[in-house]
């Protein structure tokens, strides 16, 4: 497939699918034309690619893991190595804790929308409620 149906079929700019491409994490064969063309796994290894960047891992430690994860399911592949290991423990650590401040942050939140509820005045008779 081309680069603009990859793009299609999982939501990612075609710029970012060159970047992809620039940082070893996704490759293409090349049309006697020059035109990029993806096996259908790209679609896999792509969403794979953007789940490990949703989860705030870098392109060098995403570079990484790929070898480490089978693209169709997400699975573990038989490769990994003991620095990879101890690397993306510190990383699951970083996200416990980035998902700890998170919860407090919704905690203070849920405090004040409760706190302003009880301080607002109910909404007069005819008033339009927001």
């Amino acid at each position: 497939m081309r680069i603009g149906e990859l793009a299609r079929r999982t939501g990612v700019s075609e710029r970012s699918l060159r970047y992809y491409e620039q940082q070893g994490l996704l490759a293409s064969d090349r049309t006697p034309g020059g035109h990029r063309e993806y096996p259908e796994g790209a679609v896999d290894r792509v969403i794979r690619i953007q789940e490990f960047y949703a989860a705030g891992l870098s392109s060098s430690k995403i570079y990484e893991l790929l070898p480490c994860v089978r693209d169709s399911d997400g699975g573990p592949s038989a490769v990994a190595t003991p620095r990879l290991v101890s690397d993306l423990g510190a990383e699951r650590d970083r996200i416990d804790r980035m998902i700890g401040d998170l919860l407090r942050s919704r905690e203070v939140l849920d405090e004040v929308i409760a706190t302003a509820k009880e301080q607002s005045p109910p909404p007069a008779a005819g008033d339009a409620v927001a």
